[in-house]
């Protein structure tokens, strides 16, 4: 037993390391890719700014704005309306913490952008955590998950904050505990997860289930996209456009939900390391976060992995020259030198990524 422990370990951290490799060259070829397409379609989005004929680009670049028409689920946890339903029970349920008194809508609420509005999360007995609380949106098609991707799927990024001492403070045997003595979440349990032992593993994937359900609804950006030469005036329009290419944003922010769900250093103060405590040895990692979504960007300040910024507008102001230089810095973090109007029109078209989601109707939680 004690000689094969070393080599366990090896193998576990080569595992890692590989990983690392692996999201690094991914998040390098992304860059390039988006790039690449940029470039090749800087001049046919100029004509589109210009003369606001759509249907000549959409082949080529609008495609990959479209929305998706089915929603991915893993296989080892299919989606199922019972599980669903449960998930969203114990999502708004604050009797999992060990306070009795956070419950995972606390940080991401529905009506702040399923965040919590602060600059920092606030946990167990009102704790300031070290990051600002990320938005759940569209996690579905997120993977890895927290802003340092430390948890590959979202059914473990659900244990995480119940676990976490300084978020829920919960702890596997009092939540167990407590679903065994109730006796509506005990029948649920049963019935959701027939023949199969009470788990957290369970547990984790209602939580999941649920919120592979909170997608944005469609904004006036993907109206255009489809063909609504209306639903974006001429400012939004001229910010796509350098979105695509002079501001260089789609480096980063690609595909529907404007994200590559890749680390990358953007150049802001602080000593925390990021993506580098989880997969350290990579220069590419350190102080690099995940690259958040865009979606509904103008309901969920403040912005950055810090909540250091408070406006949209700073946030342009920090890509356009605020950054820091230095070895990590992302290659595409370099000076823009928009105008006044560029940065205007970044705004404007920011804020056509905006929906208008359904309320959520607050769960009736058992006994």
């Amino acid at each position: 037993m004690n000689a094969s422990t070393p080599s366990m370990k090896t193998s576990e951290q080569e595992v890692k390391s590989k990983r690392s490799i692996r999201v690094a060259m991914a998040t390098i070829v992304v860059a390039a890719f988006s790039v690449v397409v940029a470039l090749s379609a800087q001049k046919a989005l100029a004509a589109l700014a210009a003369t606001g004929q759509q249907r000549k680009t959409e082949p080529t670049l609008l495609d990959g704005y479209r929305r998706p028409t089915t929603t991915p689920t893993p296989e080892g946890n299919p989606m199922t309306s019972g599980k669903v339903a449960l998930g969203k029970l114990l999502f708004f349920d604050p009797r999992l913490s060990g306070s009795g008194s956070i419950s995972c809508s606390t940080c991401h609420s529905p009506s702040l952008g399923w965040q919590d509005g602060l600059p920092k999360g606030v946990g167990h007995h009102g704790a300031v955590l070290a990051r600002r609380t990320p938005t759940i949106l569209n996690v579905a098609w997120g993977e890895p998950f927290f802003w340092d991707g430390r948890a590959d799927t979202l059914e473990d990024q659900a244990k995480g904050p119940l676990m976490a001492n300084m978020e829920m403070a919960g702890s596997s045997e009092k939540l167990l505990s407590f679903i065994r003595n109730s006796p509506a979440y005990r029948e649920r349990f049963a019935q959701v997860f027939a023949n199969e032992p009470l788990s957290i593993e369970n547990v984790a994937k209602a939580l999941a289930s649920y919120e592979r359900t909170i997608v944005s609804a469609e904004a006036p950006f993907d109206r255009w996209v489809r063909g609504d030469e209306q639903a974006l005036s001429s400012s939004a329009k001229r910010g796509f456009v350098l979105f695509n290419t002079r501001a260089k944003c789609s480096s980063c922010h690609v595909g529907w939900r404007f994200t590559d769900d890749g680390f990358h250093d953007i150049g802001l103060p602080g000593n925390d390391m990021g993506r580098a405590k989880v997969a350290p040895g990579l220069i590419i990692f350190e102080r690099a976060f995940k690259t958040p979504t865009l979606r509904n960007i103008a309901e969920r300040a403040p912005y950055m992995h810090d909540g250091s910024l408070s406006t949209l507008a700073q946030v342009v102001d920090h890509y356009n020259s605020g950054f820091i230089q230095r070895p990590s810095l992302s290659d595409q973090i370099t000076p823009l030198n928009l105008s006044e109007r560029d940065k205007a029109d970044l705004i404007v078209f920011m804020k056509s990524l905006s929906s208008q989601d359904l309320p959520v109707a607050m769960p009736i939680l058992p006994n």
